[in-house]
This record gives structure tokens, C-alpha cells and sequence, in this order.
């Protein structure tokens, strides 16, 4: 996790005042740069939002939508991906090791390494991430009462997965972050951030325990470290920085390189030869952190480019290979009733327009935001998994729409009533699609031959959207309890079928919904327009 002094906004300014909002920020900086070459910001803000009036606001913007997300949370581990992090990331906390044992007694996917321990198929910086949260965990089940034994691993994994709650509130915050360094106002920078929260898959994914929302943080911590500022050089702190975020995401999952060129080219495109010095910089690091991971591979498996990925896996097919049609994929992805990025991100419609404004503020960004899109689409288009197993919407899209939605900001800000008010359309539908697929269970709706036919392919006729509202419609009316992870996929519901006392969870949930609701508040008195006072 960033710390703190991270997250606190270096604004720059070429001194021309950015945005049409009359709090936008303007700010004048002379920047002196010493004869090491380290480069100290003297940062003078001028009328509008200050430093520390934007640092106030995105920490109470991160702390209002984590207790958002964790309310919703599943609490519950279903999916192979799911368990795979969950046990590495207990096997980190309890042996120091990146094995799973304990998956060999009941489903294991992944490949033995040469010591005959059993190894997942990515990379374990999603796991080294969720100790904190397994630890947690461990301190609720020793301090807790009301928690029976049979409900300790309920109450865990319930724990571990609330770290996606923090890891996608953190990604939005972020986002409101990169807002903000190119000059929108407050008010605006926290509207489009909120829509990228509330009405595309982020809002779903929070629910998870997948690497999509930690992905998103590191994706959106490279662009605030790399982007936003104006025309400023990249100093070699923030290529660095950068790199550090790009580099450990491919300890995430390796594919994750794809982004790393995006950047680079971004760079060169705003600063031109004056970005090498930091083109070299974040590429070495990115290196580092590359070769250091085939180094991993070779270590446990003999080959540096043995991922740890079995031959094959369901239906006899290699999932790690890029078998699929282009057309296919981007028929799925773009058009299809299950996976259409349009129709489980409605906002990236507006985003795309946003595209061109964006480049007027800031080049290296607008390139970013819309090549790197385009890279994931058809890199995964290609993908034989390319659905990304059972999942909501189109998984392995979800940090790159992240990403897409920074053009968001600038079509808010500069757009009239009418644009404001297609946004509010388009986010409106994105959160009713988001939803409907937090209500109930996705993996309750797809493991019935509805989402894979029997050779495990993905049916393109799949339509979640309508089969979920039914499933939806039929917990409602039922007067018969679901069984566990059946029904109504909340984490004080999976606690109270196992056991859990009342008080409990009562007490968890007056926790999370007195915390949002209290800094929620706090956060519009910052946001909200202030009345003029009455004069007598």
C-alpha cells in the first residue's frame, strides 16, 4: 500500500489555470532542481483547493468508500482464482512460503515445483498483499465472541475478502487523485471518480476476491505518479515510483506487461527526447522486477518461462495459451450479452469522448488512456480463457477500464447540462447492471451449464443480466432459507447461516454503516457548494 506522503498530490502548473469550474485548482510552482539532479517542488496554491484540503478530501473519499464496499462485500472464496490467493496468502502468514498443501486435499490448480510442493499459477504479490487482512482475521477469531468453531473459516475468509473493498476504494481514490493534478475542481473530480466507483465492474469487484481491484491500484498509482502534472519532465523519483507500481503488478500476473510499453510510449509522446532519462529509468526498473520473476520460475520449476500453468485443465484445454479467434474475442468483449464492456461499463462511452479533452491538459495521459484500452482488448481477445473463468463481466478488461474512465473528468468539466445529464443516464444504468450482479450469486447463476457448455467453451448467448434478475426475483419470493453461498451473497448473511451470534454481526455491521455514513458526510461538507451567508 502507498503511504501516506505518496498520496498527498504534487500539483504542477505551467501557470495557466486549468478548468471551467470556479473552484478549480491554480496552482504556480517554481521547481528548483539541485546539482544531484533531485528535484523539490515548491508548490504555492493559489485560490481554490489547497494540498491539504485535496489530501483531506481523498482520504475521506477512500475511507467513505471502503466502508461502502465492505457492507456489500461477499465475504465469500468460490472460484479456483479465489482460493488460490486465499490459502497462498495463509500459507505466507503461517510457513513463509508460496505452496499450497492444503488445496491437494480438495481441488488444486497450478503445477508442482521441483521440490514437489504444489505452486499456483501466478504470481504471489495478490497473496503477500492479503496477509494483512488474513491476519485480521486471526485477531477478530482470538478477541470475538460469538464466533462458534464451526464459523472460524466463514468468519476468515470474510475478513480476507474485505481486502478487495480497500483495494478498490483505494484504486478510485486514485483516480480522484490524477483528477485533481489536471486542474478539475473538487466537486468534479469526486463526480467522475464516483462514477467509476458506483457504475462500472470496480463496485462488483470489491465484492471479490480477485486481483482486478489491487491490479487497478497499481495501474492507477503509476499514472498518478507518471501523469497529471501538465507538461512537467518525469523526475527520476517519479520514474522510479512508477516502475516499482508497473513492475509488481507482473508479480500480480505476468500478462501485466503488456502495460509497461504503453507507459513508455506515453512518455516519449509528451516529453519527447527529453523523457528518455525517464523512459530508461521506468524500463530498467520494469526490467528488474521481470527478470527477477523468470528468475522465480526457474527456481521453482526449472525454466524461467514455466509460469507454473498445468498442460491443461478444464475440458482438456491449455488455458494458457491464445487459441481463441481475434473476432471471437472481441465479438465477446465488445458485443456480447456476458461480457460486453459497454453493457457492464456504460461511463466508458462518455469516457471515450473525454479522450480529446483530456490530451489538451495533459498528452502523455490521454495516451495512456487510450492505447492501453485497446492493448488489453486485443491481447485478451486472443486469450483461450479469455472470459477469465467464472466471473462478472469482462474480468481481465476490468484495470483497463479503470484507466479508460480518467477521461471522464475533463468531459464533466467542461461539458454542459446535457452532457451532465447523459452521464447521470449512463451511470444510473451501470449501477443497476452492478446491481444485479452483486444481489445474488454469479457463480450460483453460471455453474449450471448456463455459462460454459459441456467442453467448458464460454456460451456467447449467456445473458446474466436476465438470468440473475430472475434469480434475484426467486430469493425474494421463496419462503425456503437458501443453503450456505446459495442466495443472497452478503458476508452477514454467509455469517449468520453459520452460526455466528446476532450480536455479532450487528455490531460489525453498526461498525461499517456508522463509519460510511460519518465520513460520507464529512466528505460533502468539503465537496458541496457552501451558501453564501445571509447578510441582514
Amino acid at each position: 500500500m502507498l503511504e501516506s506522503e505518496k498520496l498527498t498530490p504534487a500539483i504542477h502548473s505551467n501557470g495557466e489555470p486549468r478548468g471551467s469550474d470556479a473552484t478549480a485548482l491554480a496552482v504556480t510552482a517554481t521547481i528548483p532542481e539541485s546539482e544531484s539532479g533531485f528535484v523539490a517542488p515548491d508548490i504555492h496554491p493559489a485560490s481554490g483547493a489547497t494540498s491539504s484540503k485535496t489530501a483531506r478530501v481523498f482520504f475521506l473519499f477512500f475511507l467513505t468508500l471502503n466502508f461502502l464496499f465492505l457492507l456489500v462485500s461477499s465475504g465469500r472464496v468460490r472460484t479456483r482464482d479465489e482460493f488460490n490467493a486465499d490459502m497462498q496468502a495463509e500459507s505466507l502468514a503461517t510457513r513463509g512460503s508460496t505452496a499450497i498443501p492444503q488445496a491437494v486435499s480438495f481441488y488444486f490448480y497450478g503445477k508442482y515445483d521441483l521440490s514437489g510442493e504444489p505452486q499456483p499459477p501466478y504470481g504471489p504479490a495478490h497473496a503477500a498483499f492479503l496477509v494483512p487482512w488474513y491476519y485480521a482475521g486471526r485477531g477478530i477469531l482470538a478477541m470475538v465472541p460469538g464466533i462458534p468453531y464451526r464459523a472460524r473459516e466463514v468468519v476468515l475468509d470474510a475478513a480476507v475478502v474485505a481486502s478487495s473493498a480497500t483495494f478498490a476504494a483505494l484504486a478510485v481514490a486514485l483516480a480522484f487523485l490524477i483528477f485533481v493534478r489536471l486542474g478539475l475542481s473538487l466537486r468534479i473530480s469526486v463526480m467522475a471518480a464516483s462514477i467509476l466507483a458506483l457504475a462500472t465492474p470496480i463496485f462488483s469487484y470489491s465484492a471479490v476476491l480477485y486481483s482486478e481491484p489491487l491490479t487497478c491500484v497499481f495501474l492507477l498509482g503509476a499514472v498518478a505518479a507518471l501523469f497529471g502534472g501538465g507538461n512537467k519532465l518525469v523526475s527520476w523519483q517519479e520514474a522510479t515510483l512508477g516502475g516499482i507500481l508497473l513492475g509488481t503488478m507482473i508479480w500480480v500476473r505476468p500478462a501485466h506487461l503488456i502495460a509497461t510499453p504503453v507507459f513508455l510510449v506515453a512518455i516519449l509522446v509528451r516529453d519527447g527526447e527529453k523523457g528518455w532519462r525517464a523512459v530508461r529509468i521506468l524500463g530498467t526498473v520494469v526490467g528488474v522486477f521481470g527478470l527477477a520473476y523468470l528468475w522465480r520460475n526457474h527456481y521453482l520449476f526449472g525454466d524461467p518461462f514455466d509460469f507454473g500453468y498445468p498442460s491443461v485443465s478444464d475440458g482438456g484445454k491449455n488455458m494458457n495459451s491464445f487459441d481463441t479467434p481475434l473476432f471471437t474475442g472481441l465479438y465477446g468483449f465488445l458485443l456480447s450479452p456476458g461480457k460486453s464492456v459497454f453493457l457492464f461499463a456504460p461511463p466508458i462511452l462518455l469516457a471515450i469522448a473525454g479522450i480529446r479533452k483530456l490530451a489538451r491538459l495533459d498528452r502523455g495521459l490521454a495516451v495512456v488512456v487510450g492505447a492501453l484500452p485497446m492493448v488489453y482488448l486485443f491481447f485478451y481477445a486472443t486469450f483461450t480463457q479469455w472470459e477469465g473463468g467464472f466471473c462478472v463481466g469482462p474480468r481481465y478488461l476490468v484495470p483497463a477500464i479503470a484507466v479508460l474512465c480518467l477521461g471522464l473528468g475533463p468531459m464533466l468539466e467542461n461539458g454542459g447540462k446535457g452532457i451532465r445529464r447523459l452521464a447521470i443516464g449512463l451511470s444510473i444504468l451501470g449501477f443497476a447492471v452492478q446491481v444485479i450482479n452483486l444481489a445474488t450469486s454469479f457463480f450460483e447463476d453460471q455453474a449450471n451449464g448456463r455459462y460454459y457448455d459441456a467442453h467448458f467453451n464460454y456460451r456467447m448467448d449467456y445473458e446474466p443480466l436476465i438470468s440473475m434478475t430472475r434469480q434475484f426475483i426467486h430469493y425474494i419470493k421463496s419462503p425456503i432459507p437458501a443453503p450456505p453461498g446459495l442466495g443472497f451473497d452478503r458476508w452477514f448473511v454467509l455469517m449468520y447461516k453459520a452460526g455466528v451470534s446476532n450480536g455479532t454481526i450487528a455490531v460489525f455491521l453498526a461498525i461499517e454503516l456508522i463509519s460510511f455514513a460519518y465520513f460520507a458526510a464529512w466528505l460533502l461538507e468539503f465537496v458541496l457548494p457552501k451558501k453564501p451567508a445571509s447578510v441582514d
